[in-house]
């Protein structure tokens, strides 16, 4: 990977829905020449999705809550079927399998304290191998930068 394609990643996590004219006009390079690396860097896995970031007050998830779970037991089935309960939870729109004092750190959106009250009673309480959770309610996003590549 050189400049090129660096430069190329950071527009596009910026907006990436310029055509390769646009973006070949505000990197300095010709729209064959970017449509020929885009492409290449999606066959090799580098771009991974091209998808619309959705604000979640927009659609009623007003409340967004920190959540670190550590589990009872780290056998690998165990673990494994706590990633598949919470890549399976609608309500989890990120889950990081952490190391320290938490194994993990969930990222959870609702419409408000009730909604979170019925995701901690069917999938967190529910779950024999939670051994304790702790939440915090955001109340300020800073920042949101989904970007890899500054």
């Amino acid at each position: 990977m050189d400049d090129l394609d660096r430069r190329i990643l950071n527009a596009l996590q910026k907006n990436n829905r310029m055509s390769f004219s646009e973006l070949a006009d505000a990197l300095g390079s010709s729209a064959a020449s970017c449509m020929r690396r885009v492409n290449k860097l999606r066959s090799d896995g580098v771009i991974t999705a091209d998808i619309a970031l959705v604000d979640p007050k927009a659609l009623g998830k007003t409340l967004t809550v920190v959540v670190t779970v550590e589990l009872d037991r780290e056998r690998l089935d165990l673990v494994d079927e706590f990633k598949r309960a919470m890549r399976a939870a609608k309500e989890v729109t990120q889950c990081y399998m952490v190391t320290g004092a938490a194994d993990f750190v969930l990222i959870v959106a609702v419409e408000d304290v009730e909604a979170f009250d019925v995701f901690v009673k069917t999938k967190l309480y529910t779950n024999a191998n939670v051994r304790k959770f702790n939440s915090m309610i955001s109340l300020d996003r800073v920042k949101f930068e989904p970007r890899v590549l500054a």
